[in-house]
């Protein structure tokens, strides 16, 4: 089947960041996380570096991943971009290869980050501090293998941190490629447990290969509004992109949380609210069909900033009323 973005959802007409626009090795950037703090819009980006995509259908591999930091004044253009990353893979050693897939929460104004880890026994998830200036951090939970696109709620619910991912086990669901979103707490962001399924795959009738959550949620008087992505397979797909073979779409869905009980979902749109179906998100990308959302922002006007990446390739935005997105999940 064949979908659109949702009418509600207003994109910028081309990427709010490219590989061009990094003063450092870069091939593809991408699957971000973005705050408002001080009245500046904080990005903390994906970068994977050191081929191009002739050289990689030639049988290239990429280099190595990085994360970097930008910031803008309005969260839309003029990003000025750190002259060095956060962290280089080229500078691990030991157990861990490298850290990607960044998704920044402010809880209580103290900025946290959560990241994927590949080590040499398996993928991780992991939750680290950032300075007050964004440019250090300090990891302070890894988990067990396997783990990821672990995201944290703003603030404690019921005296207890809270967070979305989602487990990655080699043997899946009964030898099935198939992933769902789970919830857990915390009393101190170092001990977690209380995990539960919040929602499988079967739940999303537009997925039918894994779901995992999105952008960290925000809080509105209806619930913790809340992105997923979600992904289907069709063995017909071909070439698209830079791989000889593509079969997968990765696009965004919306739910609504339980305010004082996430974990429970108490309205989800039944359709997705972001496709790639703009030139600009698939032209030349490395893996087209694949949006994913890794940033909110919601601003004083009740409008939300939705920060996504787009094929595997660039960094983009869209713009939504927040009632909008609400009434999706409730009134579908």
């Amino acid at each position: 089947m064949e979908y659109k973005t949702h009418k509600c959802i207003k994109k910028l007409e081309k990427p709010i960041l490219t590989k061009d626009d990094l003063p450092y090795d870069a091939s593809l950037v991408f699957n971000a996380g973005v705050v408002k703090h001080n009245g500046k819009y904080v990005m903390i980006f994906r970068n994977d570096y050191g081929i191009d995509k002739e050289q990689f259908e030639k049988g290239g591999k990429f280099v190595g991943t990085s994360v970097g930091l930008a910031v803008s004044d309005n969260g839309i253009d003029n990003w000025v971009v750190a002259p060095k990353p956060l962290v280089d893979s080229a500078d691990m050693s030991g157990e861990c290869i490298r850290l990607y897939d960044p998704r920044i929460t402010l809880i209580d104004g103290v900025p946290y980050l959560c990241l994927a880890k590949d080590t040499h026994h398996g993928l991780c998830g992991c939750i680290a501090k950032l300075s007050d200036s964004f440019d250090e951090f300090e990891i302070i939970y890894s988990s067990v293998p396997d783990n990821r696109n672990m995201v944290l709620f703003p603030e404690k619910i019921d005296g207890k941190y809270v967070r979305l991912e989602r487990p990655f086990p080699v043997y899946s669901r009964w030898g099935q490629d198939r992933f769902d979103v789970w919830i857990s707490k915390s009393p101190d962001l170092k001990y977690w447990g209380e995990s539960e399924l919040l929602l499988g795959v079967e739940d999303v009738p537009f997925a039918n290969d894994k779901i995992g959550p999105a952008a960290p949620p925000i809080k509105t008087d209806k619930g913790w509004l809340t992105t997923f992505h979600a992904v289907d397979i069709n063995k017909s797909r071909g070439k698209n992109g830079w791989e000889d073979r593509w079969q997968k779409r990765y696009t965004a869905g919306i739910m609504l949380l339980d305010l004082e009980n996430p974990s429970k979902v108490i309205g989800m749109y039944k359709e997705p609210l972001i496709v790639a179906d703009e030139d600009f998100e698939q032209d030349g990308g490395f893996r087209q069909n694949v949006i994913f959302p890794g940033g909110m922002v919601a601003e004083d006007d009740e409008t939300v900033k939705i920060y996504y990446g787009a094929s595997d390739t660039v960094e983009c935005v869209a713009v939504a009323e927040i009632s909008n997105l609400i009434n999706l999940c409730l009134n579908n």
